[in-house]
C-alpha cells in the first residue's frame, strides 16, 4: 500500500468513525478533520468532483463548529428552567439518561429528594442538562450539588454553567456559594469560576449575576 492509498483509506475511515459520534461538537470537528484528508488525497489523485464535494462538506463543517464554540457560553442558547421534584417531564429524562448518569454521577440515587431543587436546561425545544442541589445541613448557605448531568449529545458544551450564572436564581434563595461533589466524572469546573478546595470545587455567588470566567 502507498502513502496516497493510506491517505485515503485513513481519511475514509475518519469520516466513517465521525457518524459514530453522538457529541455534536465532536462530530463536527472529525468530520472537518477527515474531509481536508480527503481533500488532499483527491488532489493528488485529480479527482476533482471529490475535491469540490469535501471542500464544501468541510466549510459546512467549520462554520457549524464556529456556531457551536460561540454558543458554549451564550446565555440566550440555553435557558434554565426550574421544576419540581415530582414533575413528570423530569422523570422522564432522569429514567431515560438513568445508565449514563449512574456512570458519570453513581452517587445520586436516581430521584431528587425531600429538600432538594432542580432544574432542567434546555436549548430551544431540546433538554440538554439537569441540576439537582440541595442545601447544606451544617450551612444553609451552601448549596450542594447532587447533580449536574449533561446529555451525551451536549457532552461537549457546559450546560450547568447557566445555573451557577444565575447568580439571582441562587441568591434569592439564600445561597452565598457552591459546592461540587467530590464523586463527578470528568468535572469542568474549574473552566467556568469556581476554585479547587481540596477534592471539590466551590464557587462564591454575587448578589446580582456575574459572568463566569471562561477557559
Amino acid at each position: 500500500m502507498t502513502w496516497i492509498d493510506a491517505l485515503g483509506w485513513g481519511g475514509s475511515a475518519l469520516l466513517v468513525f465521525s457518524l459514530l459520534q453522538q457529541r455534536v461538537l465532536r462530530f463536527r470537528t472529525l468530520n472537518l478533520v477527515a474531509g481536508g484528508i480527503l481533500i488532499a488525497f483527491n488532489l493528488v489523485i485529480a479527482v476533482w468532483p471529490m475535491v469540490a464535494l469535501n471542500a464544501v462538506t468541510s466549510a459546512i463543517n467549520l462554520w457549524f463548529i464556529v456556531q457551536l464554540r460561540r454558543q458554549r457560553h451564550d446565555a440566550a442558547t440555553f435557558e434554565v428552567i426550574e421544576v419540581g421534584l415530582d414533575d413528570q417531564y423530569l422523570r422522564h429524562v432522569l429514567d431515560t439518561h438513568a445508565d449514563d448518569i449512574r456512570e458519570h454521577q453513581p452517587t445520586f440515587s436516581g430521584r431528587p429528594g425531600p429538600g432538594q431543587e432542580a432544574f432542567v436546561v434546555v436549548k430551544g425545544d431540546e433538554t440538554v442538562g439537569v441540576v439537582v442541589i440541595e442545601r447544606a445541613a451544617d450551612d444553609p448557605g451552601t448549596a450542594h450539588i447532587c447533580l449536574d448531568y449533561v446529555t451525551p449529545r451536549y457532552r461537549d458544551f457546559t450546560p450547568g454553567e447557566f445555573v451557577w450564572r444565575r447568580s439571582d436564581l441562587l441568591c434569592s434563595r439564600g445561597y452565598r456559594r457552591v459546592m461540587t461533589s467530590p464523586n463527578i466524572v470528568a468535572p469542568y469546573y474549574d473552566q467556568i469560576g469556581f476554585r479547587p478546595s481540596g477534592d471539590v470545587f466551590v464557587l462564591e455567588l454575587e448578589p446580582a449575576a456575574q459572568p463566569l470566567d471562561r477557559p
